[in-house]
């Protein structure tokens, strides 16, 4: 599904990482750990075409990325991947349902499908009953429940995770990296998630340690 090959990224004269290789199928779930600067979340920029690569490949489903321009990399993000951040970035003016439903009415789902699939992902992810919630009635811990549910609404082939328990405490961080966990799996999608946590990273099928020259597998 995604293959990186020899990836470079570098800004002005400083090298962030080079020689980055990676490849992942369908229901693969990948962490990523470096620390703080180690460019962790510049290579899931790259990676979803937020930020140009300076060499290398990136294929994903067999379409090299590299290169395409900005329309096609919009499309690309909007009907194929998932996003889940550390600030879970969701709308204070619209509910559970409604925040969840956003990457739907970017596609023009119809809304009644759209409202329909949004409930289910509220289920889904431990919340139903609070679809009309908004998000200042809610914890840290179901925000982010919100924000996974959001990234996999659209059946997104390749999810990527930054940090995503970041601002939690570590009871909510251990609840909610086993809910991602089970949620991409359950979807057959594949994931990254980047973090600087151990513990975090322990839940991944595979884990690299992010370096100047590459990714490095660890045990």
């Amino acid at each position: 599904m995604l293959a990186l090959a020899e990836v470079k990224k570098s800004f002005g004269e400083r090298l962030l990482f080079s020689g980055v290789s990676l490849e992942m199928s369908a229901g693969d779930y990948v962490a990523i750990l470096g620390d703080s600067g180690s460019g962790k979340s510049t290579l899931l920029n790259v990676i979803a075409g937020l930020e140009p690569a300076d060499g290398g490949s990136i294929r994903f489903e067999g379409r090299e990325l590299v290169g395409l321009d900005d329309d096609a990399l919009t499309l690309l993000r909007r009907d194929h991947f998932g996003f889940v951040f550390q600030a879970f970035h969701v709308l204070p003016h619209l509910t559970v349902a409604q925040n969840i439903a956003l990457p739907l009415a970017l596609r023009h789902v119809p809304r009644a499908e759209a409202t329909q699939r949004a409930n289910a992902a509220v289920a889904s992810v431990g919340l139903a009953g609070r679809e009309q919630s908004l998000p200042r009635e809610l914890s840290g811990g179901e925000l982010q429940r919100v924000a996974i549910a959001r990234a996999l609404v659209g059946d997104p082939r390749l999810v990527l995770a930054d940090e995503p328990t970041g601002n939690l405490d570590p009871d909510n961080a251990r609840q909610v990296l086993e809910l991602f966990r089970v949620q991409v799996k359950e979807q057959g999608a594949a994931a990254i998630l980047v973090t600087h946590s151990e513990v975090a990273a322990a839940t991944a099928d595979r884990r690299y340690r992010l370096t100047r020259d590459g990714l490095n597998p660890m045990e």
